[in-house]
């Protein structure tokens, strides 16, 4: 794969951490981390039982780690709970009558705060009424809610009494409801009567209702009760005898709920993927190693404080919202920001105007969305006073150079160091990141691994590679927020994520190492072209073309090509009052020409208003391989913010 997009795009720029940052930080040099990294993959069982100690324990652990590949479990003999150690243990200092939960509506004006003294509360009664409803250790519960405290109130309430919550995605369809009530054998339902989404009400309870009729048709429904959250007062269908408003429910409760005594193996959330064919697959993530790591990485990563107000902008119904939205910063005790719709509702500006109004400091959001602020122009930043920030990060994907110096000097004020994180749904946690007063940083790379965390690029035989040579990403030991496996299958466990080398976690992306050890992702295997014989990751073609000052943003795919193997089509949306023409496509042909090498050319350049996202900001790459292939359209596309951008990119040509 090209290494020339690291010097052509950023002439190799290296942002070194800022004095006074790294007077401040908890690590604040590279021969700190560099110690304390190579204890964690030595001495793992010593580095990981001093960790852990910040945590409350009801129980000491026997043994730190026990490892059989691919099954690792943590803290054996431990005992200790989710939710005292996020709430409870806050109570008896200063932090009880702190934010925990600062909560914004869509619908302007809409504002809520919970101390964690007012979230323990409601924690606490919730859980009884998860009692009182039957739900009992080891149970499944199913949360599908709009972003509102009470999602993180349902999933902290099962954390407690010990049973396993599997959120889903608000965007998700009742198709996607029956799946997963189905693979996880769900017997009760948490949702709302609706969410607002763009002035618009999403119709959860109906969606709800849809899935259960389409389980009922099969003959399979192991749902018992739907407990319905009153958010937007619509009216909506109450099925007697399974159906129940949530605050009806509260008052047969009082708040009385001592955190149940778990093992630290304890599973404490299935997550199913989004965007996989078939069946769905359930991640199954336990207690005290995932615990842990959600902890430790807002500790060293964020490098959270006890006067933050961060601001995780992912859904709860994604893994981030789990690590970075609920469970990491309650467990450290800080004040966590929680956004209900849009970015650009009602204007562009919404999220500027958030900081602003709410002093956010730490401020941690996806590559696609600082795209699309760039899109939208300085002008709506500049109208806000963004000076509460001191740290920014990114998630979801590799972040393309051009999009990381202008977050980097438009956002941050040039002032803000920033951490662009690499981890999945089944690592749990932040896997490749800098450590803010430490690490130095490049635009478009993670960098280097977190504690614990022994990373590689090999080749197809499995033997590492050198510098600026393009490979497989692996994991060669375990950490303890790895996946515990997949619900309900061993087998697909093992074939999915530990077939490829022996002994080695293969992440399913494309990486490489520069000449400093930083990891540069280039994003899944399966967007990795093969264009004549050459490997090229759709994430640099994408960087070369954002770094052309017309383009506002590009998504890449490959089509079949009977010559070539595949070609390279190239969807692009351009800046505000420029001309798309044939001009701008031969010079955009050019331009990646130029930075990455011929191999690169597009074959097609097709420019559009818009690229197809879901709710949470992802591009639905999908789609785009079946338009460029000319297919007819598959699969699900009920989280497709705007349906209507799919039909001018098929009319786009090149």
């Amino acid at each position: 794969m090209s290494n020339n997009i690291e010097s052509t795009l950023v002439e190799n720029r290296v942002f070194k951490p800022a004095k006074d940052f790294a007077k401040k930080a908890r690590i604040g040099s590279m021969a700190q981390y560099r110690k304390m990294w190579k204890e964690s993959v030595t001495k793992p069982e010593k580095f990981f039982a001093r960790e852990a100690a910040d945590l409350t324990w009801q129980k000491k652990w026997t043994k730190v780690l026990e490892w059989k590949c691919p099954y690792a479990k943590w803290f054996i003999g431990g005992k200790l709970n989710v939710a005292e150690n996020c709430l409870d243990r806050h109570l008896g200092t200063a932090r009880a009558n702190k934010a925990a939960i600062i909560w914004q509506g869509e619908p302007m004006g809409e504002k809520r705060t919970l101390t964690y003294a007012q979230l323990h509360r409601e924690v606490c009664r919730f859980a009884n009424v998860l009692k009182r409803n039957g739900v009992k250790n080891g149970d499944r519960v199913l949360i599908y809610m709009p972003m509102v405290p009470e999602a993180a109130v349902a999933m902290l309430a099962c954390a407690r009494i010990g049973a396993m919550h599997s959120v889903v995605f608000g965007g998700f369809s009742a198709e996607s409801i029956k799946d997963r009530v189905l693979d996880s054998g769900a017997k009760i339902i948490l949702t709302a009567d609706g969410g607002f989404r763009r002035g618009a009400v999403v119709p959860l309870k109906k969606n709800v209702d849809d899935a259960l009729t389409l389980l009922a048709g099969g003959g399979a429904n192991p749902v018992k009760r739907v407990i319905v959250f009153k958010r937007t007062g619509q009216e909506v269908h109450i099925e007697e005898g399974r159906d129940v408003w949530w605050s009806r429910e509260l008052e047969y409760v009082d708040a009385d709920c001592p955190p149940a005594l778990l093992d630290a193996e304890t599973p404490l959330f299935i997550l199913y993927t989004s965007g996989s064919t078939g069946k769905p697959k359930g991640i199954l993530h336990t207690t005290g190693g995932y615990l842990l790591h959600a902890y430790m990485t807002c500790k060293y990563v964020f490098d959270l404080r006890d006067e933050d107000v961060y601001w995780c902008t992912a859904d709860v119904g994604w893994v981030t919202g789990h690590t970075y939205m609920v469970y990491g910063p309650l467990a450290m005790g800080a004040t966590s920001f929680m956004y209900e719709g849009a970015p650009n509702w009602p204007e562009n500006d919404r999220f500027w105007q958030i900081i602003e109004e709410n002093g956010v400091t730490v401020f941690y959001t996806a590559p696609t969305a600082i795209r699309a602020f760039m899109k939208w122009g300085d002008s709506w930043v500049k109208k806000h006073d963004l000076s509460s920030l001191r740290l920014l990060g990114t998630v979801g994907e590799p972040i393309n150079p051009e999009a990381w110096m202008w977050y980097h000097r438009t956002i941050g004020g040039s002032r803000c160091p920033i951490v662009d994180t690499w981890w999945q749904t089944e690592t749990g946690g932040h896997m490749i990141t800098p450590l803010p007063g430490a690490t130095p940083t490049k635009p478009g790379t993670a960098t280097l691994p977190f504690f614990g965390v022994d990373a590689a690029v090999v080749d197809d035989a499995g033997n590492e590679l050198g510098a600026n040579q393009g490979g497989k990403l692996v994991i060669r030991k375990p950490w303890p927020s790895m996946l515990r496996g997949i619900w309900g299958d061993k087998a697909r466990y093992k074939a999915t994520y530990w077939s490829e080398y022996k002994g080695m976690y293969f992440a399913g992306d494309g990486a490489r190492r520069d000449k400093d050890g930083n990891f540069w992702i280039v994003g899944r295997i399966d967007d990795v072209l093969n264009v004549a014989g050459h490997r090229l990751g759709t994430a640099e073609v994408e960087s070369a073309l954002v770094s052309h000052p017309s383009v506002a943003e590009a998504a890449v795919v490959g089509k079949p090509d009977e010559l070539k193997g595949q070609a390279v089509v190239c969807f692009v949306t351009v800046k505000e009052g420029v001309k798309a023409d044939r001009a701008l496509r031969d010079a955009l042909r050019a331009h990646v020409r130029k930075v990455i090498g011929p191999v690169a050319t597009p074959d097609e350049v097709r420019f559009a208003g818009g690229l197809p996202k879901t709710r949470s900001g992802k591009i639905m790459r999908r789609l785009l391989k079946q338009i460029a292939a000319g297919e007819a359209l598959k699969g699900d596309t009920t989280t497709l913010e705007d349906f209507s951008v799919v039909a001018t990119l098929a009319a786009a040509e090149d």
